[in-house]
């Protein structure tokens, strides 16, 4: 998966619209984000991983804690998304659930999320559970394994390296799709269990 742009909106500290050209980045496929402390850096990462999983990238903040406290009642909280996959491009958008003035009287209201994917055949799922199902099975990765492996924050990375042999073995193979290969390993070891009891 290779992002190529990025649009936020009342999201996080961006109180407006942003956003991010990563094509301009080039086609490397390894992007380095610094900057100061407090200067957005994980807010780029939440808003990738909410765009494609409907979470932030860390486990420590909630959907309901991405609207923007700057962004202004008229501006809506969304992520928007577009990024390739093996030569496909793919377009998500959501927003979480949030509190907005009503478009009616006066008050507020719960702005519930919602997530649209557009496919490459132009085809366009809007359920959130559909939206979730298609794009793990686009990416081959869930959240908790995405921001272990494509979304390395702040010494995350640490995690891949520490993960337990079980956990890295299915994250490689499920990355590589080696699982073909663990089919075939596990037929070969039955099957040689049985010769061994025949003999």
């Amino acid at each position: 998966m290779r992002p190529l742009k990025l649009t936020i909106a009342g999201f996080g500290p961006y109180a407006g619209v942003e956003t991010l050209d990563f094509e301009a980045l080039g086609t490397g496929g390894l992007y380095l984000i610094t900057g100061d402390t407090g200067a957005g850096k994980t807010t780029i990462f939440d808003a990738i991983t909410f765009a494609l999983f409907g979470e932030a990238s860390g486990d420590n903040r909630e959907p309901a804690m991405l609207r923007s406290k700057y962004a202004p009642p008229e501006v809506p909280t969304e992520v928007e998304l577009v990024f390739s996959n093996q030569g496909k491009t793919y377009t998500v958008r959501r927003n979480p659930e949030y509190d907005r003035p009503a478009k009616r009287g006066g008050g507020v209201t719960t702005q519930k999320a919602e997530a649209e994917l557009t496919l490459p055949d132009g085809r366009v799922v809007t359920k959130l559970r559909e939206v979730n199902a298609e794009l793990i099975g686009i990416l081959g990765v869930d959240r908790r394994q995405f921001s272990q492996i494509a979304m390395i924050a702040q010494g995350d990375f640490l995690k891949l390296l520490l993960a337990d042999t079980k956990d890295r073995q299915a994250i490689f193979r499920r990355i590589f799709e080696t699982r073909y290969y663990q089919i075939f390993q596990d037929r070969l070891r039955k099957e040689t269990g049985d010769l061994d009891d025949k003999c």
